[in-house]
């Protein structure tokens, strides 16, 4: 029996509203996970799509959610200066995945939507029991000086980064030095040949259910 799929949409009052979709497993098994996506998209994005619908496959209930500046607006990228919001709007997701799971939520988002679900997580680490990091800016393109992995040696819930070999956004040599930095438990897996699309641009229907399949038995084993 296949995931069920709904939408959500839940006001916000003292924190941002969530608003996207809920993948509900056929056999919970009482974990959590948040999904959120990049830049310059939504919670629509294939490779997210793809992914909550392999994780509720396997037993997690998984939001899979538009950040707020993306509720405000459909498109273009995020507003200057409200990455905070985002984050909020991230906890306000990790909270109502608690709720519905009643065990452990687990974060995770595509580049910009990654970097602040770890940001989140670094300033408040009892929030959520693991990270799930695809394509990580760890810096602009052909900037390595401007990094962004600053909050790197506060984050203490163990992290798995799913990385293309050729992403402009950082260099898997680099990603590695940027592992060091966490105190926790840490993987990679490396998708070949890709880059900060994972791959998923050249895919037939952006979909690459071998790709998904992958990452899935990877965050089992980083939570086992």
């Amino acid at each position: 029996m296949p995931a069920a799929v709904e939408r959500l949409e839940v006001p916000g009052a003292d924190l941002p509203a969530v608003r996207g979709f809920v993948h509900r497993p056929p056999l919970p098994l009482g974990e959590g996970l948040v999904l959120t996506h990049g830049a310059g998209g939504d919670c629509q994005a294939p490779i997210l799509v793809e992914l909550a619908g392999r994780f509720a496959e396997d037993g997690f209930v998984v939001i899979r959610c538009d950040l707020p500046y993306r509720q405000a607006r459909r498109r273009g990228p995020p507003a200057r200066g409200g990455a905070a919001r985002d984050r909020q709007g991230l906890r306000h997701a990790a909270q109502i995945a608690g709720e519905l799971v009643g065990g452990r939520v687990s974060l995770g988002g595509l580049s910009y939507g990654g970097r602040q679900a770890s940001m989140l997580v670094a300033d408040d680490p009892g929030l959520v029991g693991a990270l799930l990091l695809l394509s990580y800016p760890l810096h602009p393109p052909m900037q390595p000086q401007r990094s962004r992995t600053e909050h790197f040696p506060r984050l203490q819930r163990p992290t798995l980064f799913v990385h293309g070999d050729h992403d402009p956004f950082g260099s898997l040599e680099e990603l590695d030095r940027a592992r060091a930095l966490i105190p926790a438990k840490t993987d990679v897996l490396v998708v070949r040949p890709a880059g900060h699309d994972l791959g998923y641009a050249r895919a037939a229907g952006g979909v690459q259910p071998a790709l998904s399949s992958r990452v899935v038995a990877a965050f089992r084993s980083l939570l086992a």
